[in-house]
C-alpha cells in the first residue's frame, strides 16, 4: 500500500513541475489582415510537442467558435481574439505578453 502512495506523490510532484514550466513560457498574441482584409489571430512562443500545441489550439477554437490552424508552432485562429485569447491562456497557465 505505501507503494502507491509513493508513486502518487510521484506523479503529483510531475504533475507539478510541468505546469512550472508551461508558466514560464512567454506567449504573444498578435493580429494579421489576410486575404481580402480578414483578421487573423496568431498566438506564439509555444515551447510544447506539436501535440500539446493543436490540443490547445482545439480547446481556443471550442471556446470562441471559430476556426483555425496550427502552423510552425504557432496557432493562427480566424478573426480577431486579442480579447479572449489571453484569459483563456491564463486559465491554462500561461503568461501572456499583449
Amino acid at each position: 500500500m505505501s507503494n502507491d502512495d509513493e508513486l502518487d506523490d510521484l506523479l503529483d510532484e510531475l504533475d507539478s513541475q510541468g505546469d512550472l514550466e508551461t508558466s514560464q513560457q512567454m506567449l504573444s498574441i498578435r493580429t494579421e489582415s489576410r486575404r481580402y482584409d480578414k483578421p487573423v489571430t496568431i498566438v506564439e512562443g509555444f515551447d510544447l510537442e506539436s501535440d500539446e500545441i493543436k490540443s490547445i489550439a482545439s480547446d481556443l477554437k471550442s471556446s470562441m467558435g471559430t476556426g483555425g490552424t496550427v502552423d510552425d508552432g504557432r496557432i493562427e485562429l480566424q478573426g480577431d481574439h486579442r480579447d479572449r485569447v489571453p484569459d483563456l491562456l491564463r486559465e491554462r497557465g500561461f503568461d501572456v505578453r499583449e
